[in-house]
């Protein structure tokens, strides 16, 4: 599914009704959905804010009233939920969401457990609703262009740094899981990967966390991934990629990320519509599982180190 894909299936569509949407969690990704659903775009057409969920007393947010849990929960209204909470408290909100009979979007990662993952899915499956989990990296021009870089090429070997300040564990999950994004661009450039070895380095005193990972392709080939936060430590991204006929080192740069959450809103309109075949579905939902089973995986590798 690409980024193209979500805007031209729905472009000249009129809506015969209009889905109520809640969102769940207000923060930086909550208020970039409240803004894109208050917005004129061809998938917002298809949407109806009826409000937000959110544990603070806010009263309202840029005109959108706040609604109790249990009100978005019971309402015939609310028909989607958007869950931009922290990451240890998706699953929850996902099963409460499926379980009142609504159609759920939720950031990455959808959970922090592969066996919970698979369990939701077949809880949205049973309920006949769609659940999307966002994956916004997989819309970005810096991936845009590592795609058409890296298709018909061997590669030999890999590797992947993240460098960012530090997160709270206890709300976002161990760093395989936070740092799924990074772990889902590896597997949707080489394929299905496996876990060679994982290790996990920490400083709690300093706040420094180092996660080393070393995956391997179908084909043998060896691919690096390590994520690494403290204090004053900048986001980026440094990637080599070293193929038989050359080698691709840190990325150009490429240009502004536009409306990458309005560009996942509207693949996420788009399965509500029935626009996406069973086929395609069906790859999505192996290779998020798939990153969540690695993720899984990479923890207890790092815990049985301890």
């Amino acid at each position: 599914m690409n980024a193209e894909v979500g805007q031209d299936g729905l472009r000249g569509l009129e809506p015969e009704r209009k889905f109520g949407v809640v969102v769940v969690g207000v923060g930086r990704a909550g208020s970039v959905r409240i803004r894109d659903l208050r917005n004129p775009h061809p998938s917002s057409a298809f949407l109806n804010l009826i409000g937000f969920v959110s544990r603070r007393e806010l009263g309202s947010v840029e005109g959108v009233p706040q609604i109790s849990l249990e009100d978005a929960l019971s309402s015939q209204e609310v028909e989607v939920a958007y869950i931009c909470s922290e990451n240890s408290s998706h699953e929850d909100y996902i099963r409460q969401f499926l379980n009142a009979g609504k159609h759920v979007l939720v950031e990455y990662p959808m959970t922090l457990s592969w066996a919970a993952a698979r369990d939701l899915w077949d809880l949205a499956e049973q309920k006949g609703r769609v659940l999307h989990e966002e994956h916004v990296e997989l819309l970005m021009e810096e991936f845009a262009f590592l795609k058409k870089e890296v298709v018909g090429k061997d590669l030999l070997k890999g590797s992947l740094l993240f460098t960012a300040g530090p997160l709270e564990q206890e709300r976002f999950g161990f760093p395989a899981f936070s740092g799924i994004s990074r772990l889902t661009w590896l597997v949707s450039l080489f394929g299905e990967l496996s876990l060679v070895s994982a290790t996990l380095e920490q400083r709690k005193e300093d706040q420094y966390m180092k996660m080393t990972v070393c995956l391997e392709t179908e084909n043998k080939r060896p691919l690096t991934w390590i994520e690494e936060k403290a204090p004053g430590l900048k986001r980026n991204r440094h990637l080599s990629f070293h193929f038989k006929s050359g080698s691709l080192e840190n990325m150009p740069n490429v240009g502004v990320n536009k409306n990458i959450f309005l560009k996942d809103q509207n693949i996420f309109v788009q399965k509500l519509l029935g626009q996406f075949s069973e086929k395609e579905l069906a790859a999505e939902k192996k290779r998020i599982l798939h990153c969540l089973w690695l993720a899984e995986e990479i923890q207890k590798h790092c815990y049985s180190k301890e």
